[in-house]
């Protein structure tokens, strides 16, 4: 365990933005998952909406440093293409 009161802090800060990334990540994923949801209920209105909401958070991840840049836009990409596919 950290000795220093320098390392006991920086293990509380580590803690502190591990549970934001977290939580973070799940919010992508749910928003992701309610996409594909739509799509497999051939709900086109709600599709579009749901990928709105997905691309927002997407942007809001990259934006924190939490994902990198290629990597939401190849999710984004994906899932205009099952949105379109309808």
């Amino acid at each position: 365990m950290a000795n220093s009161k320098s390392a006991k802090k920086r293990v509380a800060v580590a803690e502190r933005n591990r549970e934001r990334n977290q939580a973070v990540k799940t919010r992508v994923k749910t928003m992701n998952k309610k996409v594909v949801v739509a799509v497999q209920d051939q709900d086109a209105e709600a599709a579009k909406n749901a990928l709105s909401v997905a691309y927002k958070e997407l942007d809001k991840a990259v934006s924190k440093g939490i994902m990198k840049k290629n990597t939401a836009s190849r999710k984004k990409s994906r899932l205009a293409a099952k949105v379109n596919a309808l």
